[in-house]
């Protein structure tokens, strides 16, 4: 799960991490009071969950409060397109005012999990700003990287050795060994995936201040922190992935054309893997687990045909703990309800095949049955080129 900056900068400030003084405005009438506290002078920032906001216009400055009213009346409700949102881009519904800082120097700082050695990493490097991910790309030895021991956590001198690292000398060393070591605390307790400062600026005091920052979630550990859980902004997913998780379906669009639904994740990502080897795209990751209802499947059915871009439909069950026979009856059920209106073609395999496919045959629904994923997907990748491969 994904939060605003204004979010998860309140997240770290609990933490002690400094971060400029700000508010949210949630209508171009909330901006102009704000400014005029912060005195006047103030930074306009898009609130949508994607990154390289400045490069599409989605980060303004004001010299007042007047002139910050007038850029927030433009800024709300544009529709913010950036190289993270796609072309589709995202609509602007919420504007954080921030103070101005006069800034020395930006530095990139940020802890994900390395699934190499399945550990938390700090990664930071000297280059920070709007360009990190092209510095990673041109010269992986700019991001210096430390790995926390999961009983022991970021040891202090593993933080400090970084601060040495990027250059940092004095106070600046002092204030950033206990800059990481909150991160650190931070990633930990609300089970972040992603915690990253970018830029985490140096000032010309000489103060560290947290200019922009972006926390993501373990969507499995939800349950322990409510009020994470509740920081949630569905405006900001794609609505089919809202109603899919309404309904227990794990469900990610994507952008080919064959529609996938399977149950298991491993096997639906050796679905996507089989359609591209093929020739083909698939149109989402569409997981309904290994107890699938009639009601879930309906569900997904009509998931799949309310993205305009799938052209067929590629059905994918392994019936291990959920029979096969049983499976298929609720997938008669559910194309009944759903009233599926793009080609299907199914592959079933497991306990009771046999009576699986003998009642998807008697059903009458006019569904492809393929012998195995290889048949499946080519069979699939042609209904959705428009190639006749009944």
């Amino acid at each position: 799960m994904k939060i605003h900056e204004y979010q998860a900068k309140q997240m770290l400030k609990r933490f002690g991490i400094e971060v400029p003084r700000g508010e949210v405005a949630f209508s171009p009438k909330d901006v102009g009071p704000i400014a005029a506290r912060l005195g006047g002078r103030c930074v306009l920032k898009a609130q949508v969950h994607a990154g390289g906001r400045g490069k599409g216009g989605g980060i303004r400055t004001a010299a007042d409060a007047e002139e910050a009213e007038a850029v927030a009346l433009r800024m709300f409700g544009m529709n913010l397109v950036t190289p993270q949102t796609g072309p589709g881009g995202k609509k602007v519904r919420r504007l954080l005012v921030e103070e101005p800082l006069a800034i020395r120097r930006e530095i990139y700082l940020g802890i994900t999990l390395d699934r190499g050695p399945s550990v938390p990493v700090v990664m930071a490097s000297a280059a920070g700003g709007v360009d990190i991910e092209e510095t990673a790309r041109r010269d992986p030895g700019a991001i210096r990287i430390e790995p926390i021991d999961p009983l022991l956590g970021l040891r202090p001198f593993q933080a400090r050795r970084l601060a040495f690292g990027l250059g940092l000398k004095g106070e600046e060393v002092a204030q950033a060994t206990r800059l990481m070591l909150a991160l650190a605390r931070a990633y930990e307790e609300t089970d972040s995936s992603l915690a990253e400062i970018n830029p985490l600026v140096v000032t010309e005091r000489g103060d560290l201040v947290a200019l922009d920052v972006k926390m993501n979630f373990d969507d499995s550990a939800l349950f322990r922190h409510p009020e994470i859980r509740d920081l949630r902004d569905p405006g900001e997913e794609d609505p089919l992935e809202v109603e899919a998780s309404a309904h227990g379906l794990n469900y990610v669009k994507l952008q080919g054309n064959v529609g996938c639904m399977v149950n298991g994740a491993g096997l639906a990502m050796a679905t996507m893997d089989i359609i591209k080897l093929v020739g083909g795209e698939p149109a989402n990751f569409l997981d309904v687990g290994g107890g699938a209802t009639a009601d879930q499947v309906a569900a997904a059915f009509r998931i799949l045909q309310s993205d305009s871009s799938v052209r067929a439909v590629l059905i994918n069950i392994f019936g291990g703990i959920l029979r096969v026979d049983v499976l298929a009856r609720g997938l008669v059920e559910a194309a009944r309800r759903s009233a599926v209106k793009v080609p299907v073609v199914a592959r079933l395999e497991g306990t009771n095949v046999e009576e699986g496919r003998c009642l998807l045959r008697e059903a009458g629904l006019d569904w492809t049955l393929a012998d195995g994923m290889l048949d499946a997907a080519r069979r699939a990748v042609a209904l959705a080129a428009g190639r006749a491969e009944r």
